[in-house]
């Protein structure tokens, strides 16, 4: 394993509340470089169509662990696998997150690329094409029991389970963390993914996990059923905890069958709403981390998502 594992200088902390507690959050996750493509209305066919576009560092997995150090936790760790074409360019944008690296640097694929196609007339709604290159090449190999020491909680992407390879270290990390009894959380990441994989295989892949944060769209496919409520609900008698992400209507909490929990979206203007539910799930996680309940931690992430759709790109902006 190689690549740059120090630690970084924390978040400004937008939703830190109080005194950082132990234990460092490990993301386990996608390392991509983002294309974004910033038009107006539908591109046209067989010509050019104006657009704003800039190269950026993405990702959901290093998204989220970005976010999460943005939003105040103290220890953010995150595994990934690139290319070495870009892994420096990587470790550093993580490290100017305040997250502490540890990239796979793959000797035969590049890093990962997703063309991000934002139109800016359609409520900035994006559209990815998704080069996964060296990102779902993380394998069981790739994994160490001693990546939980000292971490209080891991959270997986749901990109590793849209590969072979990668599935194989998910099934290592979740057997790590049952035995050390380290929470784990999963974002199901890819409606269109997930139906290729199938609802009911990624329902067993990740059996006996604490935390599942999908969007409307995903908790209704898992679910085959057309409203988010119902959904988050009946997913949550399969999981303890539940927490689905419904854009400008905000989030549901459910717990043990039932919605416990409707938590309202802040206002935002609407930029670019690449890496909002990876923001989302960051500040979930860090406020979890600190102490809030699963509520308040929701609003936390409604916050970071707010924010995230008023800027380019899935990551936040450099601390200052």
């Amino acid at each position: 394993m190689s690549g740059t594992d120090r630690a970084g200088a924390g978040g400004s902390g937008h939703g830190s509340r109080g005194p950082a507690g132990p234990g460092g959050l490990l993301v386990v996750g996608d390392v991509v470089t983002d294309v974004v493509a910033r038009h107006r209305g539908a591109p046209a066919r067989g010509t050019d169509t104006a657009a704003a576009i800039r190269i950026v560092p993405g990702g959901a997995g290093a998204n989220v662990a970005c976010w999460a150090s943005r939003w105040g936790w103290h220890d953010v760790r995150l595994l990934g696998r690139v290319g070495a074409d870009t892994a420096e360019w990587h470790a550093r944008e993580l490290q100017a997150c305040g997250v502490r690296p540890r990239l796979v640097v793959d000797p035969e694929a590049p890093t990962g690329t997703v063309i991000c196609l934002v139109d800016t007339v359609a409520a900035a709604e994006r559209t990815f094409l998704t080069d996964s290159g060296a990102s779902l090449r993380l394998d069981r190999g790739d994994w160490s029991d001693a990546l939980l020491d000292g971490v209080a909680w891991l959270h997986l992407s749901g990109y590793l389970l849209f590969s072979e390879p990668s599935r194989g270290l998910v099934a290592a990390a979740l057997d790590a963390a049952r035995a050390r009894g380290v929470p784990v959380s999963v974002d199901p990441a890819s409606s269109g993914f997930l139906t290729e994989l199938g609802v009911d295989r990624f329902l067993t892949l990740v059996e006996g996990i604490d935390v599942l944060l999908p969007s409307r769209d995903e908790a209704c496919l898992l679910t085959g059923l057309s409203d988010a409520a119902d959904a988050a609900a009946e997913l949550s008698r399969r999981v303890p905890l539940v927490v689905a992400t419904s854009g400008v209507e905000g989030a549901l909490v459910a717990r043990s069958g039932v919605v416990c929990a409707r938590v309202p979206a802040f206002p935002a203007t609407a930029v670019d709403t690449t890496g909002a539910g990876d923001a989302f799930t960051g500040g979930f996680l860090a406020a979890l981390l600190s102490g809030a309940d699963p509520r308040e931690a929701a609003a936390e992430g409604c916050r970071a998502g707010a924010l995230a759709v008023t800027q380019v790109g899935g990551r936040p902006g450099r601390p200052v």
